[in-house]
C-alpha cells in the first residue's frame, strides 16, 4: 500500500482525477477496451465531475460499480443514478456502462445473467474504491452474510450481500476481482477514516474487508 497525502480535499480530488486518466490511457495503449470500476455514495461525485470531461478515447472504456443496490435505477438510493448523472455526461457518455443491476425481485435471481455479461471485461483495468469508517470497502462489511465467500480466493466475480444496518441486499465484485485489478486506489477523507485504516492493517479481512484489496494498492487521503 502506497499512502498518498494532500493537504486538503480540494487538492486530492484535482490530482486523484488526474491519476486516473492517465492510469485509464496507459491502459488503453496495451489493450482494445479498458474496464473502470468506481464506487457509489457522495464521495466520488466531486471526482466525476471532473474526470468526465477528460479528454480521454471514452468510447474504449467500459465504467461499472464495485456493488450496487439492489434497487431500480430511478430509485434516489441507487448508486446507477448518480453515475448517470455526474460520470456518464460530457466526454465520459461515450464509455460503455455495465449493469449490477437486473429487474428481478431478488439479486440471485439476476446475479448469472449479469455474472455472465461481466466475465468478457475482466481483469479490472483501472479500479477507484472508498472505504467506510468501519473498514468495508464495496459491498464487503463486516459482519455480513456472505463475507466469507466473497473474501475466498476462488469466489465467483459478483456476490450478493446483505449486511448488518443495510436495508437493501446487494450486489458486489469479490475481492478477487478487485484485488487483480492493474491499477487500484482507494480514496479516504478525514481523520476517522485515516485512524480506521490504520487499524485495519492490524486486522484479520474478516474482521476489515478493506484489508483484502490494499496490496499495491495507492490510498489518497486528506483531511
Amino acid at each position: 500500500m502506497q499512502m498518498i497525502e494532500y493537504a486538503d480535499r480540494e487538492t486530492l480530488i484535482e490530482k486523484i482525477t488526474d491519476h486516473l486518466a492517465q492510469d485509464l490511457t496507459t491502459a488503453l495503449q496495451k489493450r482494445s477496451r479498458a474496464t473502470f470500476v468506481v464506487p457509489g455514495g457522495t464521495t466520488p461525485g466531486p471526482i466525476f465531475d471532473l474526470l468526465c470531461r477528460k479528454g480521454l478515447d471514452w468510447a474504449r472504456v467500459d465504467v461499472m460499480l464495485s456493488d450496487e443496490r439492489w434497487l431500480p435505477e430511478d430509485d434516489p438510493r441507487s448508486n446507477t443514478r448518480l453515475l448517470r448523472q455526474r460520470l456518464l455526461v460530457n466526454r465520459a457518455a461515450a464509455s460503455g456502462y455495465l449493469p449490477l443491476y437486473a429487474d428481478y425481485e431478488h439479486p440471485e435471481q439476476g446475479l448469472p445473467g449479469l455474472a455472465a455479461k461481466l466475465e468478457p471485461h475482466l481483469p479490472i483495468a483501472v479500479m477507484l474504491l472508498g472505504m467506510g469508517a468501519d473498514m468495508h470497502t464495496a459491498s464487503l462489511f463486516p459482519g455480513a452474510d456472505k463475507l466469507k465467500q466473497a473474501l475466498a480466493a476462488d469466489a465467483p466475480a459478483l456476490v450478493p450481500m446483505r449486511a448488518p444496518g443495510a436495508p437493501e441486499a446487494r450486489i458486489t465484485l469479490s475481492a478477487r476481482v478487485l484485488d487483480a485489478s492493474e491499477y487500484k486506489h482507494i480514496v479516504i477523507m478525514g481523520d476517522e477514516k485515516r485512524a480506521a485504516l490504520e487499524q485495519a492493517q492490524t486486522l484479520t479481512s474478516t474482521a476489515a474487508p478493506v484489508c483484502a484489496i490494499l496490496n499495491d494498492t495507492k490510498v489518497h487521503w486528506a483531511p
